[in-house]
């Protein structure tokens, strides 16, 4: 088979009409405010606004209300207390305390207490003494 080598046919040229282009800019975005980040901060709770430190919450069990704290000074049953911690911050009166299931009138630096508290407390929440 024998091939045949044919010329391209020229194609017919074609008119040349400017046509109006059509143009459409897109619109600038309007200014947009930065948007700073503000890194939260740990605000430290000052010793003189809250008291002495007393103690910290070890454990909580919420259907008795009743908190487990590590004694790190003298507190007393009638002593008026500020428990704070990063979702907590309230006042109120140690009514009793008790070790191992006895009542107790004083807990001493080193003792773990179990205390019945009126709102719920987290583990590390500190407790001081209120002024």
């Amino acid at each position: 088979m024998a091939v045949k080598k044919t010329k391209a046919k020229a194609k017919p040229a074609k008119a040349k009409t400017k046509k109006a282009k059509k143009v459409v800019k897109a619109k600038k975005p309007e200014k947009v405010e930065k948007v700073e980040k503000i890194e939260k901060k740990e605000v430290e709770v000052k010793a003189e606004e809250v008291g002495k430190e007393v103690g910290k919450v070890r454990h909580y069990f919420d259907k008795i209300q009743v908190a487990v704290i590590d004694v790190t000074d003298s507190l007393k049953v009638g002593d008026k207390i500020r428990i704070k911690g990063s979702q907590t911050d309230f006042e109120q009166t140690v009514d009793s305390m008790q070790i191992d299931k006895q009542v107790i009138k004083e807990a001493k630096k080193g003792d773990a207490i179990g205390m019945k508290v009126t709102s719920p407390v987290r583990e590390n929440d500190k407790i001081y003494l209120a002024k």
